[in-house]
C-alpha cells in the first residue's frame, strides 16, 4: 500500500459520500481473514489478528494478539509476563500482548484486496445513497422521461435511475412516446440486491392529489383540504374538498382562475375529466354535492347499512348514474356511501 493510493481512497470517500472509518475498518477486516487464510501455518490458525492501517501513509501492520500468563500452557494463544514485557514493560498478567508478525509479502495481498473491498463499498454506498434519496419521494411526484417499451411495461429515466411503469400503472389509451415529459407518482421504493427498484404509477389517485397540491397554493398550506379522491384513471376522477377558512371557497381556488388550475391538471391526465365537489360533514349533503354535475332533490340515509337513496328529476336520472353507471359508481367510492338512484316518477 503507498500514499498514492491512500491519496486516491479519500478521494474516492468525498466524491461517493462513503465514511472513511467505515471503508478502512472494512478493508482491516478483510485483511484479518487474508492473513488468516494465506499466512497462518496449521499451528497459528487459531491465533487472534489484529491488521493496522496507517490513514496518512497506507503501511500496513499485523499483530497477534495473546493474553500475558504467568506459565503458558497454549504458545498459540498466550505469552509469558517476560516475554510480553521485552515488547512493552506495561503489561501485566491477563493484559492482551500484541505481537507484530508482518510478513514481507504482505503488501503485495493488501493492495488487490483493498482494490476489491474499495470497489464493493463504492457499489454499496451508491445504491444506498440512491435508495435514500428515493424513499423520500415515496408517495410524491416525478417528472421522468420514456426511454423504452418491453413486454408491456414503460422505462422511464427519472435521472440517477430507471423506474418501471408497469402495465396496471399506466393510463387506458395513454401513449407513451420516446423522450415524452411525464409526471409519474411514486408508489414504491424497494431496496434490492440490484439496487434501489422504483414503482412509479399514472393510475394511482395519489398523482391527483399531488397535481392539485403542486397547482393550488391553498392546497399546499393546508387553507384547502382534500378530503377524498375516487379516480377511474384516464376517464374520470371526482375529488371532494374542504376549506378551513371561511373567506376561502375550496372549489373557486382549485378551479383557479378562468379555470387555469384545474386545465393545467386536466392536460397532464390527457384529458380526463374531473369534478371538484364541496365536502360536507353532513353525509346526505355530501352524497347530493358528490353526484355532480346531476342536480339531486332528495337524500333518504340508512345509517345501518351505511346506504342511500337518492331522488332526481326524471331527466336528471341518466347523467346522475352517469355512463355505464360511472358518475354514481366514483360518488360512491369517493363518500365511502353504497348509493341507489330513482327518479321522481319511480318513487311515484
Amino acid at each position: 500500500m503507498n500514499e498514492e493510493f491512500i491519496i486516491a481512497l479519500k478521494e474516492i470517500v468525498k466524491e461517493k459520500g462513503i465514511s472513511e472509518d467505515l471503508l478502512f475498518t472494512t478493508i482491516e477486516d478483510a485483511l484479518v481473514a487474508a492473513y488468516k487464510k494465506n499466512y497462518a501455518n496449521v499451528g497459528n490458525s487459531a491465533q487472534n489478528v489484529r491488521v493496522s492501517m496507517n490513514r496518512e501513509t497506507g503501511e500496513i501492520h499485523v499483530y497477534a494478539q495473546k493474553t500475558v500468563v504467568e506459565d503458558v500452557v497454549d504458545s498459540i494463544i498466550q505469552i509469558d509476563l517476560e516475554e510480553a514485557r521485552k515488547i512493552s514493560p506495561r503489561y501485566a498478567v491477563d493484559d492482551i500482548a500484541e505481537i507484530e508478525v508482518t510478513p514481507r509479502t504482505f503488501g503485495r495481498v493488501a493492495a488487490q484486496l483493498a482494490k476489491q473491498v474499495v470497489v464493493q463499498r463504492i457499489k454499496e454506498a451508491e445504491r444506498n445513497i440512491i435508495y435514500n434519496e428515493f424513499v423520500e419521494k415515496e408517495f410524491d411526484i416525478l417528472t421522468g422521461t420514456v426511454l423504452r417499451k418491453d413486454k408491456g411495461n414503460v422505462f422511464v429515466n427519472l435521472g440517477r435511475i430507471e423506474a418501471v411503469l408497469g402495465p396496471n400503472e399506466q393510463m387506458p389509451g395513454e401513449e407513451y412516446i420516446f423522450n415524452e415529459r411525464l409526471k409519474l407518482y411514486i408508489v414504491e421504493v424497494k431496496n434490492t440486491t440490484k439496487g434501489a427498484q422504483v414503482v412509479v404509477s399514472r393510475t394511482h389517485p395519489g398523482l391527483v392529489k399531488r397535481l392539485f397540491e403542486l397547482e393550488v397554493p391553498e392546497i399546499y398550506d393546508g387553507i384547502v383540504e382534500i378530503k377524498s379522491i375516487a379516480r377511474e384513471a384516464g376517464s374520470r376522477t371526482k375529488i371532494a374538498v374542504h376549506s378551513n377558512d371561511e373567506n376561502v371557497d375550496a372549489m373557486g381556488a382549485c378551479v383557479g382562475p378562468k379555470g387555469v388550475r384545474v386545465q393545467n391538471i386536466v392536460n397532464e391526465l390527457k384529458n380526463e375529466k374531473i369534478d371538484i365537489i364541496k365536502w360536507s360533514k353532513l353525509p346526505e349533503e355530501y352524497i347530493a354535492n358528490s353526484l355532480s354535475p346531476a342536480k339531486v332533490l332528495d337524500v333518504t340515509m340508512d345509517e345501518e347499512n351505511k346506504s342511500a337513496r337518492v331522488v332526481v328529476d326524471d331527466n336528471q336520472l341518466s347523467l346522475a348514474i352517469g355512463k355505464e353507471g360511472q358518475n354514481v359508481r366514483l360518488a360512491a367510492k369517493l363518500t365511502g356511501w353504497k348509493i341507489d338512484i330513482k327518479s321522481k316518477s319511480q318513487i311515484g
